[in-house]
Parts: C-alpha cells; sequence; structure tokens
C-alpha cells in the first residue's frame, strides 16, 4: 500500500502557498508535493528558502516530493554547472523536510542519449550525498523521452541506484501507454507516481494543464492502483492536475472532491 495521499500544489497554482497547506491539511491529504518554483516565487516576494521550509514544517504535513529544475540532460557549459547547482539545492531542501524523493521532467528537447545517461548518472551522485533518489518523469509532449519506455530506456542505461522513474498517469495516456507497460517494470524501477485524468477529448498539442479527477477521463484508475499494489509500490500517490477550470473554483472544494475520487478508486475503495 501506498504510503498516502499528496497534494501536488501545481493543481492549486493560483493559491498561495501557505493557503495550499492550510487546504490540504483541512481537506484530508497526507502529504504534499512542492515545486522549485514554489520557492522561487516566495523569493519574489523577499521570503528566503529557510523561511519556507519553516512554513511547510509549521503545516504539520508530510513532504512527499520536492521538484528540482530541469533542462540539466543536454544543457552544457556555464548552464550545465548552474543546473547542477540548483539540483543540489532542491536536494538539500527535501533533505531538510525527511523527504526522500526529489522529481525532474525529462529535457523537451532532443540530444544524445549516452549524453543524457551520463548527466543522469551525475545527478544521480548529487541525490546520493543528499540521500534523497530522483524520479524521472516522462513527458507526453516531449520530443525524445515522451513514453514510459523511453524514459525507462536512460535510466536504465544510467544504471544509478538513486534515479528511477516517475509514473505519471496523465502522460502514460497521454502517450497513448496502458497497462502493459506498468506491468513490465520491476518494483525498484518506479521512484514515485503521480497521478491525474486525461479528458476523453479535446486534447491539444503540446497542453497539459486540462488534468482532471479520478473517473472523468480514460485512465481506468482501479486497475493501475491495483497493479502498483500488486508490485508492492510504497511510495505517495501525489495528484497533479493543473487545469484553468479547477483554479477558477473554489480550491478547498477541489482538494476534496479530488480526495474523494481518489479514494473510490483505490483497491478496497
Amino acid at each position: 500500500m501506498p504510503k498516502g495521499l499528496a497534494l501536488h500544489t501545481w493543481t492549486l497554482d493560483t493559491t498561495p502557498l501557505p493557503e495550499v497547506l492550510r487546504i490540504a491539511r483541512h481537506t484530508g491529504w497526507d502529504a504534499i508535493e512542492l515545486r522549485r518554483i514554489d520557492f522561487a516565487r516566495a523569493s519574489e516576494s523577499g521570503q528566503s528558502a529557510a523561511e519556507v521550509l519553516d512554513l511547510v514544517r509549521g503545516s504539520g504535513l508530510t513532504v512527499a516530493c520536492v521538484g528540482v529544475e530541469a533542462g540539466w540532460m543536454f544543457t552544457l557549459g556555464p548552464e550545465r554547472r548552474r543546473l547542477r547547482r540548483a539540483f543540489a539545492e532542491s536536494c538539500e531542501w527535501a533533505a531538510q523536510l525527511h523527504c526522500t524523493t526529489v522529481m525532474s521532467p525529462v529535457d523537451r528537447g532532443r540530444g544524445d542519449p549516452q549524453q543524457a545517461a551520463g548527466n543522469l548518472r551525475e545527478v544521480g551522485d548529487l541525490a546520493a550525498q543528499h540521500g534523497v533518489r530522483l524520479a524521472l518523469e516522462f513527458n507526453s509532449q516531449a520530443e525524445q523521452f515522451k513514453t514510459l519506455d523511453q524514459a525507462r530506456e536512460v535510466v536504465t542505461r544510467a544504471g544509478h541506484a538513486h534515479c528511477g522513474l516517475l509514473v505519471d498517469t496523465y502522460h502514460l495516456y497521454r502517450s497513448d501507454g496502458d497497462l502493459r507497460a506498468l506491468r513490465e517494470l520491476s518494483p525498484d524501477e518506479i521512484a514515485y507516481v503521480q497521478y491525474s485524468d486525461v479528458p476523453r477529448d479535446g486534447l491539444r498539442p503540446g497542453v497539459t494543464t486540462d488534468r482532471l479527477p479520478p473517473g472523468q477521463g480514460i485512465v481506468p484508475f482501479a486497475e493501475v492502483f491495483q497493479v502498483l499494489e500488486e508490485k508492492g509500490y510504497q511510495g505517495y500517490l501525489s495528484y497533479e492536475a493543473p487545469n484553468p477550470s479547477a483554479w477558477a473554483r473554489d480550491p478547498e472544494d477541489v482538494a476534496r472532491e479530488a480526495l474523494a475520487a481518489t479514494r473510490a478508486s483505490l483497491p478496497g475503495g
């Protein structure tokens, strides 16, 4: 069984972080997933990273995952060094929050797979230094690493114990994936899970802010969660569902309804 259900801050993107934390706790979520942009926005308003960490600790919520800045797979030169420092910083934040997982999306463009694997090993070393594991997320709108199988290939090539796969149900089914790809994974390959539903129609290339709660789209959540249970997945399930329609509603209603829909889809729900 998973450790619990986490609310991803992107789901309530237009709501200030202190209010997101209050809502997540009040509506019954077990944990929160933080993005690097949450820290960047706080910095722009004059808050230090230390103050954000104190705010999160004070919420009483467990932190399921902390996001890192993307772009490190193919970048070279000074920008690569900057991204490595940013990666290490996110790992340090996670460690201070007693969080054992950081996540990064793949690069959106194309590049040398061998270079990507080598850079993955390098950031894996950074993750290991901070006692965390990187979950690499494929992206259905990326050019090169758009499927679970393609992300699996580069993670396998890197062969680093502190690097695994992020399984995102939205991107899995948006990239025409299915339960087969999930069933083929070994338990130790799955570092983290994010979930949301894919609309039945109206999909637009490049647009991924149309995500829905379980049961409103095409993802067979009962089967997906059952496979994860059979594989012994014991991490968090993080609800990441950015959608302008949701942002226009009462955020507490959005959080409460999503949690109810999730629980109804879990084995025994």
